[in-house]
């Protein structure tokens, strides 16, 4: 088989999330110290960490949070540099975040928020029939209310449904890549389990979605399989392995990686 040949048979394919040393601060204050990350189509990484070694921030630069600096590296989405676009731009490209705190919004109904936000990610205007379409399709394939789109968003919701609505979103906008930025917090066993699947379920009708998981648990890990884990510590991946690597922070905690 010649190079052509060889070439014309095995696609290259983009990776959807490129980390190159980053750097990133905030208030003067460096807190992440040369991050190197690289997902591809269809995998999802796991980031684990103690308090205060820099997930959250992370998360938060990647989606082009303005309260925090890149002050040296870059960041690719499919191959776009990305590092300098506003947080809209970057979601109209195909990046979401699912919040740790959801912001609750009264007088807004969860339906009318993802019809403006599903507009401004493709572009042009979407009816109100066919945003209603899309909704009712995934409120059923992730089993919640039907009603539920009528609910001023995330108002009066519970926690779980707070977590809910965010894959709820993440389903309807199909985004390239999903930063989950701990969706497991204040959730119990059975929460934990129907926020899984419906992630799964995500996954399931787009098997090319790249997916950044932040966690201080294994738990999630547990429902949710990574293809790889990621230790964060001081602003830095110290480790990165399998699923087994999350067990052995479960087990031993991280202050191996403290010294």
């Amino acid at each position: 088989m010649d190079a052509m040949t060889a070439s014309l048979s095995s696609p290259v394919t983009t990776s959807v999330l490129e980390v190159e040393n980053l750097h990133a601060s905030a208030d003067g204050v460096e807190i992440l110290r040369g991050i190197d990350l690289r997902v591809e189509p269809g995998e999802l990484h796991a980031i684990m960490g103690p308090n205060g070694s820099g997930k959250s921030t992370l998360a938060n630069v990647l989606c082009g949070n303005p309260g925090y600096q890149v002050t040296e590296g870059a960041i690719r989405l499919l191959g776009e540099d990305i590092t300098r676009l506003a947080p809209d731009a970057r979601a109209k490209l195909g990046l979401f975040l699912a919040f740790q705190y959801p912001e609750e919004v009264p007088g807004v109904p969860v339906s009318q928020f993802l019809r403006q936000a599903a507009s401004a990610r493709r572009g042009t205007d979407v009816s109100v029939l066919e945003i209603r379409f899309q909704i009712r399709e995934w409120l059923e394939r992730l089993g919640m209310d039907l009603g539920f789109a009528e609910r001023y968003l995330n108002d009066g919701f519970s926690g779980g449904e707070k977590k809910r609505n965010e894959i709820l979103q993440m389903a309807v906008l199909s985004p390239e890549l999903a930063i989950l930025d701990e969706t497991d917090s204040g959730l119990d066993i059975d929460g934990l389990r129907v926020v899984s699947r419906g992630v799964e379920e995500v996954r399931r009708h787009r098997p090319e979605l790249g997916i950044v998981l932040v966690t201080h648990y294994r738990r999630i890990l547990e429902e949710l399989e990574p293809d790889q884990v990621h230790v964060l510590v001081g602003g830095r991946i110290v480790e990165s392995g399998g699923p087994d690597l999350a067990a052995r922070l479960e087990r031993d905690g991280y202050e191996s990686w403290r010294s």
